[in-house]
């Protein structure tokens, strides 16, 4: 059902499953899928998927132009998937030519109230992101992460898996996988070990990861803690998603206990 004071453009592509509320404008380049809820006065254009089931609460701004200087009107791409919230005032931009062109988003996530999230980034499933938080452009926020009310995410950062970010938490450096982090400038707090258990990742897993998390960050010389980290620890698949996440990207700040 779409009401008749919203303005969908012919060329749009919208589920005769969905329903679109009162005065929302839907531009040329849009693709909304089954059983989609789009309340009242939003906004959504660009080349934007929108994927089945997702609810977009009044006043979200979807799919408009990229907050880059360097945008020229390039034709890009914001891709969201299933199941996600997207509560009021919240904003979502494609990507741009310098960052691969796509913004995409996994299935069931919820972002509160007047979130942000920007060009080019790469936002898996099942990510909670609470109100008034900003992501920068190009950043990659994995699956299960949780991101409190007030924290800002700095540009191209990587949040590993299942990790956990404190309210008001300026994020400048990359978080680890079930790491939780804090502070004015993000340190690492240790491990978020409520998210491993309602996750029901078995007791014996977590306490590898805890007594492995302690010797990569002994000292502030990462690659040596790894290169002396103990063998058994390897076989925890908890532990070598830590090694790999460091491993992988050498030129990004890691985010230690040693920051505070």
């Amino acid at each position: 059902m779409i009401h008749k004071s919203s303005i969908i453009h012919q060329d749009a592509k919208v589920s005769d499953k969905s329903e679109i509320g009162p005065y929302v404008v839907i531009g040329p380049n849009v693709i909304i899928g089954d059983n989609v809820t789009i309340y009242s006065h939003v906004n959504i254009s660009g080349d934007t998927v929108i994927g089945n089931g997702c609810k977009i609460f009044p006043f979200a701004s979807i799919g408009n132009s990229p907050q880059d200087l360097k945008y020229k009107g390039e034709k890009t791409k914001l891709v969201i998937g299933q199941n996600n919230t997207i509560r009021e005032y919240v904003t979502i931009n494609p990507g741009t030519d310098g960052g691969g062109g796509v913004t995409s988003i996994g299935n069931n996530c919820l972002f509160m109230i007047s979130s942000h999230i920007a060009h080019d980034c790469k936002i898996g499933s099942n990510v909670v992101i609470a109100n008034n938080v900003p992501i920068g452009g190009h950043a990659i926020i994995d699956n299960d992460v949780i991101i409190g009310g007030n924290a800002a995410v700095h540009q191209f950062t990587r949040i590993g898996k299942m990790a956990m970010v404190g309210g008001m938490t300026g994020v400048t450096t990359d978080i680890i996988p079930y790491g939780l982090s804090l502070g004015n400038r993000n340190y690492l707090e240790g491990i978020n070990l409520i998210g491993l258990r309602r996750k029901n990742i078995p007791n014996k897993d977590i306490l590898e990861l805890s007594s492995a998390y302690k010797e990569i960050f002994k000292t502030n010389n990462l690659n040596q803690n790894l290169n002396k980290l103990n063998g058994e620890f390897k076989s925890n698949k908890l532990v070598n998603d830590v090694i790999e996440f460091i491993n992988k990207d050498k030129k990004r700040p890691i985010c230690t206990p040693f920051t505070k």
